[in-house]
């Protein structure tokens, strides 16, 4: 199978052979000759990764009349980074279509140039729904005509906290027009969605749905608290050419993490929500050209994040659902190659850890954290291959070498290698002489340890812990809980952590910052028609509290 076969255009087929796209993707397969039609509604449920953005971009590239003057394709997807990304991706499938105007609606940017631009005549829109809903809002972006709407990491947006925002979007396009949807996994709020907007849509899973790519190794280590940064330190270290990204669950975290290392010796950064748009462009640069050799991130800003050969995905902390690990992993091991998924816990979170095992059907295999002499030996042997295979440009550099050879012509061959692996190795064997072994002993036998209760649980300063009087028994769902606080607080679902919806009561994490806010908002709040109180969390839900679940 070759992209010939798809009878695409042959100005497509031009830009796609600038681009050096050879073979097409299992989902590139799969979707291009099921929607290039226009006459179907699609679900292709895939990695991260496996050439979604050409399964549905040629297809619509194809469709769309570029010589008509308004908004006849739109793509909807959760971050500016993959907004952009994909928008940069179809100006190059429409490199040879001189007429063709993409135009990227996002946060974060102008909005005064980009209402010039849609206002300049816009064939396809790439957006996010926030931004998007703002100019539908403001009688800037019409979308009666949208003919064909794609919905990216649908469960991306859904997680974020965008289904309000979606299903206000769809209600301003055609129903006659073809959705084509993409998602890594199919929760139920995506079959929601796709039952209530689409039309006897056909579905193609590559892989098992809602799993892992196959191509990645999940592997887990076992330490104390105190000892979970050593052992991140321990693992790039027992790869000396790993290209990675670390995730963890704060933006906090992300920083200190980002900080320890870089004081360390280590090429690294942190990319998280704190930061500008234009620092945030800057790190992604400098990673994508391996200028920073481990980013560490959190969910929310290493979304969209699409870069090639990424070596290790590292769970400094485990997410909360086995969806997000999916995401987490899925940016390694990508265009068929093979990549590793790290994950760093301690035996309270061994319970987490088979979850996410069962509802994924990933398979976790344990291994020791590397002992100090591993990870020298492993150093040294990489510092060796490069000097072996090193280029050497003999005509440049043996007019500087003769007053070398002067200084170095006492010194014997086996002089010379141990004076040069000194020089480049001390700093692992002083830092490694007296290191000690860090796993957790009787590791797998804690494995499905019972986890701390949530009443118990202690979180970090940067997120406030709120207990509201209501759970499964009066059915609100995470969904609906996100909705309101959004609602009544105006804040965006980035700033909600985990939502705990227990059997008569729940929790909600919301960052410190804007905390007080949320608290005064939610007085004498409704979730779907029913009052409920929320307050800070205790240790335990208040005598007060306890009263009111018994009055009802």
């Amino acid at each position: 199978m070759s992209f010939e076969n798809f009878d695409l255009d042959p100005a497509l087929m031009k830009a796609i052979n600038d681009l050096g796209f050879v073979d097409p993707t299992p989902i590139q397969i799969e979707a291009i000759p099921e929607i290039i039609s226009g006459d179907k509604d699609f679900i292709g449920l895939a990695q991260t990764g496996t050439g979604k953005t050409a399964a549905f971009g040629l297809p619509m590239a194809q469709r769309i009349d570029f010589r008509s003057n308004h908004v006849q394709g739109l793509i909807l997807c959760p971050t500016r980074e993959l907004c952009v990304q994909i928008a940069n991706d179809i100006n190059s499938f429409c490199k040879y279509l001189p007429s063709a105007r993409i135009v990227a609606v996002y946060g974060g940017a102008s909005m005064e140039n980009q209402r010039r631009q849609i206002k300049g005549g816009a064939h396809i829109v790439v957006a996010t729904p926030g931004r998007l809903l703002d100019f539908i809002r403001r009688k800037v972006m019409d979308l009666s005509k949208v003919a064909y709407l794609v919905l990216d990491e649908a469960d991306e947006m859904l997680n974020m906290g965008f289904q309000e925002d979606i299903n206000a979007i769809l209600d301003q396009t055609p129903k006659d027009k073809r959705i084509w949807l993409f998602s890594a996994t199919m929760p139920k709020e995506v079959s929601v969605i796709a039952k209530k907007y689409m039309h006897a849509p056909r579905e193609v899973t590559i892989g098992r749905k809602n799993s892992g790519a196959e191509n990645i190794k999940h592997i887990y280590f076992v330490v104390k608290e105190k000892n979970r940064y050593q052992a991140l330190k321990r693992i790039i270290d027992f790869h000396p050419d790993i290209y990675g990204l670390v995730f963890c669950r704060t933006r906090k975290e992300t920083q200190e993490i980002a900080e320890k290392l870089i004081k360390d010796g280590y090429n690294a950064e942190s990319l998280h929500g704190d930061l500008s748009q234009q620092v945030r462009d800057q790190v992604m640069r400098r990673y994508r050209e391996k200028a920073i050799q481990v980013l560490i991130a959190t969910d929310v800003a290493a979304r969209g994040i699409d870069v090639q050969d990424i070596s290790h995905v590292i769970n400094y902390k485990l997410p909360d659902e086995a969806d997000n690990y999916t995401h987490r992993s899925g940016r390694t091991g990508r265009a068929g190659k093979s990549g590793m998924s790290v994950s760093i816990i301690n035996t309270k979170e061994t319970g987490k850890l088979r979850s996410i095992e069962h509802k994924s059907g990933i398979q976790f295999t344990y291994m020791m954290v590397p002992e100090g002499r591993a990870v020298c030996e492993n150093q040294l042997y990489a510092m060796v291959n490069k000097l072996v295979t090193v280029d050497v440009n003999h005509a440049e550099i043996g007019k500087f070498l003769p007053p070398v050879y002067h200084t170095l012509k006492d010194l014997t061959k086996e002089d010379l290698i141990q004076r040069f692996v000194s020089l480049e190795f001390n700093r692992f064997l002083t830092y490694y002489r007296d290191s000690t072994d860090i796993n957790e002993s009787g590791a797998r036998k804690d494995i499905g340890k019972k986890k701390e209760s949530p009443e118990n649980r202690k979180f970090p300063e940067s997120v406030r812990r709120f207990f509201m009087n209501a759970g499964h028994m009066d059915r609100i769902d995470k969904g609906a809980v996100i909705r309101t606080i959004c609602e009544k607080s105006g804040i965006r679902a980035a700033k909600i952590g985990k939502v705990e919806i227990l059997r008569e009561f729940s929790f909600v994490e919301i960052e410190t910052g804007v905390a007080d806010k949320v608290l005064k908002a939610m007085k004498g709040a409704k979730i779907d028609g029913k009052a409920i109180s929320i307050q800070y969390a205790e240790t335990k839900p208040s005598a007060k509290n306890k009263k009111m679940r018994k009055k009802k």
